[in-house]
């Protein structure tokens, strides 16, 4: 995402350094006088902890917004040690209305005083803290409260930057920015801004607190170009990935490393001029132009890389936030964009304007890794249903809310396996949302092209932008249940007209808790080798179960003759909720089927529920649930009417021949959008380097 466009054409002013004449600062008095702050500082009432962003507003719209530390240094001459209202609000925060519908508290500000003021977080993940920009922690130094980081007020002249780019390399974090503004003047750093800091396993902050960041600045202390460029125009970078060559004559014990990047050279939003590839250069400490491909390339290194095996082979994927482009994990494959693939649904060769479906001999799409095609986006398949080249249920992208069921259109975000959770878990951006970039959701996935279908949203700004969120799996905690994520707060593109002090154009941090029960979403259920047996019915996790050395229960013998890929049957829940019930798979007479237990364990205990002969296949809703949720379906049992088998499917599906539907539900399932004909294989695509 870019500066605001109109700055841009003044950057040919900035190749060197911009003088400007200033009068030196007024010594300040032998004894100056004495100003005591009233220290207001706002908390989330489920956690104690300072809230970062909060505004405090007066009657007369004097604004005041709480810093990293939930701190605002309250002196307004005039309004001390008397009554003064301040109006409450924060992005996904709320504090009490009044009975006139006002939500605020009333303060008796005094010198050296303080007050707290508890605010309800309505968003799933906690804001923790900005990560860049002026004044992180103003207010509490004014305060003279302690803070963690070492420069809490002024870090390489940073007033705000654009989107985050980090890598692993030689043994520290390295960060990239795009745009940065700093104080000296409204035009900054337009050709990249950099900077490393500590793992919190080698003696970083916990990311609970902050990150120390040592800046790449120049001799007057603002941050450097990282990838300087003579010819016109701003410089973004992507796609930041770090290689592994033959160990270093020098240290034969040590690999070399080496940072690229892809980047791209722009005129604001008007026009891109020039694509290639930048490498780290160790000893001038900042990156050089080492390859250029066409602007217009089809497909190409960008968005966040993680690493996957595929059988054998090792690729980089790239995600923004789906991850629908790949490169074999290698240099010199990085290099060439005529070796990067994405997993499209177009005619292999042909660009998106042509509109060119690849379908097989029967008809069905064919979705495929293909060279020198571009992946599509939800616009780009939602235009091709429109044309009547799609039909709805063969379009990849189909994330839609839990909670309405209506679709969610994801601009940018990451994607990342996670082992607590055992899948691909994405954060994303809404566009078109209740805000135009200021939601974001949390969904996971089977493997990193999907299914994505079933997403939570876990924050919301109100008419305010926060794009291009970027997960931290170095920083995940309880062996992924904790996950931290960042994204760039602005403006731009919001509507809104009124900028945040401080915050404005910079990042912030928050976490999530994987284990809340708001987080439990609908995961595929597969039909192994085409079959909807109860024996035949898994998610991902038995198939994990069946493939490891643990011992296997009864029932569960015949997932490990059926690992290949079968369709979707549908979506249910592969960990317990309130309001949910077990379903499991037990004999009757030999012939394995489907049960749903009671949700409570003593009820399940005294009507012959869960043994060591069960195998739990999913949570679902119970039969008799009333107003089922949206994009929910009644699951049936089939018996077949001359033999004992048992087959089970929603009402939209086609039993075998010889089959009769029972008239109870067995329960509710989330439906699968897909057609049969499109596969995901669970165990195709796996995490080689999960940090």
């Amino acid at each position: 995402m870019p500066h605001p466009a109109h700055l841009l054409p003044a950057l040919a002013l900035l190749a060197t350094p911009l003088a400007v004449s200033a009068q030196p600062p007024t010594p300040s008095p032998a004894t100056a006088p004495a100003t005591p702050c009233f220290e207001i500082r706002v908390v989330d009432e489920q956690t104690g902890r300072g809230v970062p962003l909060i505004e405090l507003t007066t009657t007369y719209n004097a604004r005041y917004v709480t810093d990293s530390a939930g701190r605002i240094a309250f002196h307004e001459p005039g309004l001390m040690d008397q009554e003064v209202h301040f109006t409450v609000r924060g992005h996904g925060d709320e504090y009490p209305k009044d009975g006139f519908g006002i939500a605020g508290v009333r303060l008796v500000p005094t010198a050296g005083g303080s007050a707290t003021v508890p605010v309800r977080r309505l968003n799933l993940a906690e804001r923790l803290y900005r990560i860049t920009g002026a004044g992180i922690y103003r207010d509490s130094v004014l305060l003279g409260r302690p803070v963690p980081l070492a420069a809490p007020v002024l870090n390489g002249r940073v007033a705000g930057c654009d989107s985050v780019l980090t890598a692993l390399y030689h043994g520290r974090l390295f960060w990239i920015w795009g745009d940065t503004a700093w104080p000296a003047y409204p035009l900054g750093n337009f050709h990249a801004t950099g900077a490393t800091s500590l793992r919190p396993d080698d003696g970083g902050l916990d990311p609970d607190l902050g990150i120390d960041f040592t800046y790449f600045v120049r001799d007057d202390g603002f941050a450097r170009r990282m990838a300087p460029m003579v010819e016109e125009g701003a410089v973004w970078l992507d796609a930041l990935t770090v290689f592994t060559d033959a160990p270093i004559p020098a240290a034969p014990g040590r690999p070399r490393e080496r940072l690229l990047a892809a980047f791209a050279r722009v005129r604001g939003l008007e026009a891109t001029l020039e694509r290639g590839f930048v490498e780290f250069d160790d000893e001038k400490q900042q990156f050089e132009r080492v390859a250029r491909f066409p602007v217009d390339a089809p497909v190409y290194p960008a968005g966040h890389p993680f690493r996957v095996r595929v059988g054998e082979t090792p690729y980089l994927y790239f995600a923004t936030a789906f991850p629908l482009r790949r490169v074999r994990d290698d240099r010199a494959a990085y290099l060439d964009v005529n070796q990067c693939e994405a997993f499209t649904c177009l005619a292999a060769g042909t660009r998106l304007e042509a509109g060119v479906v690849d379908r097989g001999p029967d008809g069905a799409v064919r979705w495929g890794w293909k060279c020198n095609t571009p992946p599509l986006g939800p616009k780009d398949e939602a235009d091709l249903v429109a044309a009547g080249k799609l039909r709805p249920d063969e379009a990849l992208l189909q994330t839609r809310d839990i909670a309405t069921g209506q679709p969610v259109w994801m601009h940018g975000g990451s994607t990342y396996w996670n082992a607590y959770r055992g899948r691909w878990i994405m954060i994303a951006t809404q566009i078109f949302g209740t805000s135009m970039l200021g939601e974001l959701w949390y969904c996971e996935a089977d493997t990193p092209t999907g299914p994505w279908v079933y997403a939570r949203k876990v924050l919301t700004h109100e008419k305010y932008s926060f794009y291009n969120p970027r997960q931290h799996p170095e920083f995940a905690k309880e062996g992924g249940r904790i996950i931290y994520f960042e994204g760039t707060y602005t403006v731009l593109f919001s509507g809104n007209e009124h900028p945040t002090p401080f915050y404005e154009y910079n990042q912030i941090m928050y976490r999530l808790d994987l284990g809340g029960e708001r987080l439990v979403l609908p995961v595929p259920v597969y039909a192994l080798g085409g079959r909807s047996s109860a024996d035949r019915l898994a998610t991902r996790g038995a198939l994990g179960t069946v493939a490891g050395a643990a011992p296997e229960p009864a029932h569960t013998s015949a997932l490990a003759g059926a690992r290949r890929p079968g369709p979707v049957a549908f979506f249910a829940c592969d960990r317990p909720c309130d309001g949910l019930v077990p379903v499991v798979c037990q004999s009757d007479g030999g012939v394995p089927v489907l049960r749903a237990l009671p949700a409570d364990p003593a009820r399940a205990e005294s009507s012959g529920g869960a043994t060591s002969a069960t195998r739990v296949v999913f949570h679902a809703l119970p039969p008799d649930v009333t107003a089922p949720p949206p994009c929910t379906v009644a699951l049936h049992e089939y018996r077949q009417s001359a033999g004992p088998d048992r087959w089970y499917g929603v009402a939209a599906a086609a039993p075998p021949p010889g089959f009769e539907r029972q008239p109870q539900p067995l329960c509710y399932v989330w439906q699968n959008p897909y057609a049969p004909t499109i596969l995901f294989d669970p165990a195709g695509e796996v995490s080689a380097e999960p940090w």
